[in-house]
């Protein structure tokens, strides 16, 4: 954390927000030991917005404790934001993920955040697997409806992907395909919609380049994506001859 507060400080311009994620859920002591919160506090002086990630269950006391650390310790008190995942909100699909927790105790955790002035950032998958094909598109936006229902002011979707072991052995068994990158900006176009006026909507574009079947138009689209992200507006069809399942406004 010091190494990285210290290259942070070498930045040319002010770094006023980070992300805290640690490939794991802040609020296990197994992770972040509540004794290391006064110390990650102190590294966190000069920003104004934190994010840490979390699971919806381990939302409880040690959020306030956190809290206080930053008071105490950052020399301002930063805004905190919990980024959460929900994954869909489709039920049977969320028990089968195995995310040991339903939409009611997801909503509580929210909830819970955001009576203590905490964000809530959730994070939604595209084309997870156990929702039959011609639903995925309803669930979707079902999901974006929960998120912000629960008070997410940030949502993400998270093209499902493989690699992560569980996925793949469905992948194998022909339970589940990846979206294509037609499907990806299919949800992003759909969803952006569904939250104007609500919170913002972010897809995450890391290594969608495994998703496209163009490398002719990849590039463009991508960055159309990208600048989606940044503008918060849908923007006109990525054009492409050679890819015959390019859509075209």
């Amino acid at each position: 954390m010091t190494a990285a507060r210290q290259r942070i400080d070498r930045e040319p311009s002010a770094v006023t927000q980070i992300k805290l994620y640690n490939a794991g859920n802040f609020f296990d002591p197994r992770a972040v030991p509540e004794e290391d919160y006064g110390a990650i506090a102190k590294t966190l002086a000069g920003f104004v917005h934190v994010v840490v990630e979390s699971h919806p269950a381990l939302v409880g006391d040690r959020v306030d404790r956190w809290l206080e650390a930053l008071s105490a310790g950052s020399g301002g008190s930063p805004r905190l934001e919990v980024a959460m995942g929900l994954e869909t909100a489709h039920p049977e699909a969320l028990e089968r993920l195995n995310k040991r927790m339903t939409v009611d105790q997801f909503a509580h955790a929210a909830d819970a955040l955001t009576r203590r002035g905490v964000l809530v950032r959730v994070f939604l998958l595209i084309a997870p697997p156990f929702i039959p094909t011609g639903e995925q598109p309803e669930w979707l936006l079902r999901s974006v409806d929960t998120a912000f229902d629960c008070g997410a002011s940030v949502v993400t979707l998270i093209p499902t992907r493989t690699g992560n072991g569980a996925i793949d052995a469905l992948s194998a068994e022909g339970l589940f395909h990846p979206p294509t990158l037609d499907e990806v900006e299919r949800s992003v176009e759909d969803a952006l919609v569904r939250a104007r006026g609500r919170g913002r909507l972010f897809a995450d574009v890391w290594d969608l380049e495994r998703l496209s079947e163009c490398p002719a138009c990849f590039s463009a689209r991508r960055d159309r994506l990208h600048t989606m992200n940044l503008e918060q507006r849908t923007l006109p069809a990525i054009d492409c001859a050679q890819h015959a399942g390019s859509r075209r406004l």
